[in-house]
């Protein structure tokens, strides 16, 4: 059997503030490729070169990973203000349909960061703007200085639901992790379940209730170290399983049914 082939979803980014690429950050090929055992491949997520069925009969799953950029609230009903910083409606454009074709057709995804946030906002969840603005709530953005290594180290615990799947992923309910978002779930989406929260309240742990493929999707990077971390590798490791499990049926079954 052929190495499976996830999608990671790339991010638009201008080289020297003047050349338009896609980029999506090596961390989260090195966490597909050593990880979950598959093909890394970074999609331009940009309606006019790809559609939502071009990437399911190509990949296999899909990583969704976290960006500068944030899902645009009109996606969830709600005006722009100066809080929600920076938008890339062509990522949207693609994202948030093909999440919801991946749910109905059992084709897994992990959601990273804004990825987490796009999971909640296709199933028609809503975010808050700036997590640290909210009474009670810690600073979960990434520290302005530093090294790489500051900048993702694990600054707090996740408590995960008794009996959750995440807490059926790691076998103990706390584990620690590092934080690096603005934004954060305000009202989750239709069969969206909140299986995991940081100290403060603030969501950490999602998946889609009754869906049939892999759905789980976490606020934190999980892609940093990810092959040496103890958090990070059983959650891709079970997303590799899962992909792989997918590439397996796909192939014994006829195109149709997964185009």
């Amino acid at each position: 059997m052929a190495r499976a082939v996830v999608g990671i979803i790339g991010n638009h980014y201008l080289i020297n503030d003047e050349y338009p690429t896609h980029a999506g950050g090596t961390m989260n090929s090195e966490a597909v490729a050593e990880v979950c055992g598959a093909v890394p491949m970074v999609i331009p997520a940009d309606p006019r070169f790809v559609t939502v069925e071009d990437l399911m009969e190509v990949c296999d799953g899909f990583l969704l990973t976290g960006g500068r950029p944030n899902v645009h609230p009109e996606e969830y009903g709600e005006a722009a203000t100066e809080a929600h910083g920076d938008f890339d409606r062509a990522r949207d454009a693609i994202t948030l349909p093909l999440i919801r074709a991946c749910v109905e057709r059992g084709q897994p995804f992990l959601g990273v960061c804004r990825g987490f946030q796009e999971v909640n906002v296709a199933m028609g969840g809503t975010l808050y703007p700036e997590i640290r603005d909210l009474p009670g709530r810690m600073n979960h953005r990434m520290p302005p200085d530093g090294t790489l290594e500051e900048k993702f180290a694990l600054r707090h615990i996740v408590t995960f639901n008794e009996g959750g799947q995440f807490h059926g992923l790691y076998g103990t309910r706390e584990v620690l992790t590092n934080t690096l978002h603005g934004q954060g779930i305000k009202e989750p989406g239709k069969r969206i379940v909140i299986d995991g929260y940081a100290p403060d309240g603030t969501p950490e742990a999602i998946y889609v209730d009754g869906a049939p493929g892999f759905t789980m999707s976490v606020q934190w990077h999980p892609e940093y170290r990810a092959a040496q971390d103890p958090v990070s590798r059983p959650l891709f490791e079970a997303f590799g399983a899962a992909v792989y499990d997918w590439a397996a049926r796909r192939q014994k079954l006829p195109a149709h049914q997964f185009g």
